[in-house]
This record gives structure tokens, C-alpha cells and sequence, in this order.
């Protein structure tokens, strides 16, 4: 027996074979704390699912969901993890993307803040990693947050949060109620990081970045580092993505409509609270 924290890790994992080995690899890496992962597969055609079961029949820690179902996002799989497992025997719930690498310290530095700091929720800056140029950029996501920066934008990827089990537990609960709602929602991780703010659990979000951040031509989302990435981003702001998204991300959590948000807080008056950069909030205004 020891005292280290138990962590539960979910994974969803998409044609992932080429990186989901050294993923996990770094995660059972972990330092002081005690780490089991939980894998849902969406439909693969590349071995994702066979590999996993495989590690799995190798490994107690990890468990495999059952497999047959096609999610069609990173957030539709993650929200089935949330909602198919009870996880109450953990101290903390944290989420993987398949193609990431742990700094071995990376949990355990997160929950070291929570405590320190008395707070919920946890993300930080992470390491844009290009493997195949051996090209590494900081991803900062770890500035000031702003009274309205949860409606707007993420505090970094999912991939970075730790949640404290309580926390957690309450948004399952909102994801169990609204299960019916969830196929308008296309980011999970701004989802949560939305409902803890207006249900005043506290965040922070940290600067020392513990996660390579790989990129390639599979990324859902990616770093915003590159001219493609940025036009992508262009492209989702003119075809009303970010906005519907936006919207339908405050009504779920609020029960309330967006457009009388805007009136009740003059947002149309807040030119630089809605992201925690002058430049992003401009923007989005």
C-alpha cells in the first residue's frame, strides 16, 4: 500500500496505432501517483482497437470499452467515456489525446497545484512537437484569465486537465442530464472548462508546460502555429462555427439564451474581456 494519488485516465483513440504505444508508455511513467487508463475506440481502420485490447490483456490498468460505435469527434468519443464509467474510487480524473507524450512528472505537478491552490480544475501551457522536423514551440495558454474567457476559449487542451474527483463528479452529473444535447457541442474540453467557471469551481491554469503536443496531418485541432492551422481557424469563424459553437455552448451550461447574455453584460461593451489575449478578445468582439 502507499499514499500516492490515484488518477483515472480517459483515452479516446481514432486510427491511432502509430502513436497510441508511446502515449501510454509515457503515462504508466508517471511519478507518485497510481495511474489507470480507460480506451474508447471509435471505429478504426488501422489495428487501433486490436492493439489496445492487446496492451489491455498485458496490462490490469487499462481497460478497453466496448467497441463497435463510430463517434464521428474527440468530444462525442470523450463524452462517452465520461458517461459509461463511474470512476468515485479515484482521487482525480485526468484526459489523454492518443498522440501526445507525458513529461513523467506531468500529473503529479498538476495535482501538486491543485492542492497548493485550493482549486478544481487544472490545465497549463503544453510543447507544439513536430517529430518529424525536431521542432518544438511553446504553446502558451496560461495568461491572466478574464471575467468572460470560459465563453469564449479554452485554457489549453484537454489533454492538460486534471480534475479533482468532486469537481468531476458534478459535471458528470450536467453530461448524465444532458445527454440528449450533446451532439451540438464539438469541444468537450471548452465544455468543461465553461462549467466550471459559471458554476464558480476554481481553475488554474499553469505555465509549466508538461506534454509534447504532437503535430500532424491527422490533429483534430491542432496547435494554431502554422499558416494552415490559422486559416483553418479563419475558415471556422466565417462558416459561423466558432459562434454556433459559442452559442450552443453558453445555452447548454446556462439554460439561458446567448442574445440576452450579450445585452444583460453589455458584452458589446467588452472589447477586451472575452479572451485572455487583447488581440483574440478584439477579435471575437
Amino acid at each position: 500500500m502507499n499514499n500516492n494519488p490515484s488518477v483515472a485516465v480517459l483515452l479516446a483513440a481514432h486510427n491511432g496505432i502509430r502513436w497510441i504505444n508511446e502515449l501510454i508508455d509515457s503515462i504508466f511513467h508517471q511519478k507518485e501517483v497510481d495511474v489507470n487508463i480507460y480506451i474508447s475506440v471509435d471505429i478504426s481502420n488501422d489495428g487501433t482497437y486490436e492493439m489496445c485490447q492487446n496492451l489491455a490483456e498485458k496490462n490490469i490498468n487499462i481497460s478497453v470499452l466496448p467497441y463497435g460505435n463510430h463517434f464521428g469527434s474527440a468530444a462525442k468519443n470523450f463524452f462517452r467515456l465520461i458517461i459509461d464509467k463511474n470512476l468515485n474510487e479515484y482521487d482525480y480524473i485526468s484526459f489523454a489525446d492518443q498522440d501526445d507524450i507525458w513529461f513523467e512528472d506531468k500529473l503529479i505537478d498538476a495535482i501538486n497545484k491543485l492542492k497548493a491552490s485550493n482549486s478544481d480544475g487544472f490545465s497549463s501551457d503544453i510543447i507544439s512537437y513536430w517529430p518529424k522536423f525536431n521542432k518544438r514551440i511553446p504553446l502558451k495558454k496560461s495568461q491572466p484569465q478574464k471575467k468572460y474567457d470560459h465563453w469564449f476559449e479554452s485554457p489549453g487542451p484537454g489533454c492538460s486537465y486534471v480534475l479533482s474527483i468532486k469537481s468531476y463528479n458534478l459535471f458528470r452529473k450536467f453530461i448524465l442530464n444532458n445527454k440528449r444535447f450533446l451532439g451540438l457541442i464539438n469541444s468537450h474540453d471548452k465544455l468543461i472548462y465553461a462549467f466550471y467557471r459559471y458554476n464558480d469551481l476554481k481553475w488554474i491554469i499553469s505555465a509549466n508546460a508538461k506534454i509534447f503536443y504532437r503535430q500532424h496531418e491527422n490533429n483534430e485541432f491542432g496547435a494554431n502555429s502554422t499558416i494552415k492551422s490559422k486559416w483553418n481557424r479563419i475558415k471556422k469563424i466565417k462558416n459561423n462555427w466558432f459562434k454556433n459553437e459559442v452559442i450552443n455552448q453558453y445555452e447548454l451550461v446556462t439554460n439561458k439564451k446567448f442574445n440576452q447574455f450579450i445585452k444583460s453584460e453589455k458584452l458589446t461593451l467588452q472589447i477586451f474581456n472575452l479572451r485572455r489575449k487583447k488581440l483574440h478578445s478584439f477579435i471575437v468582439w
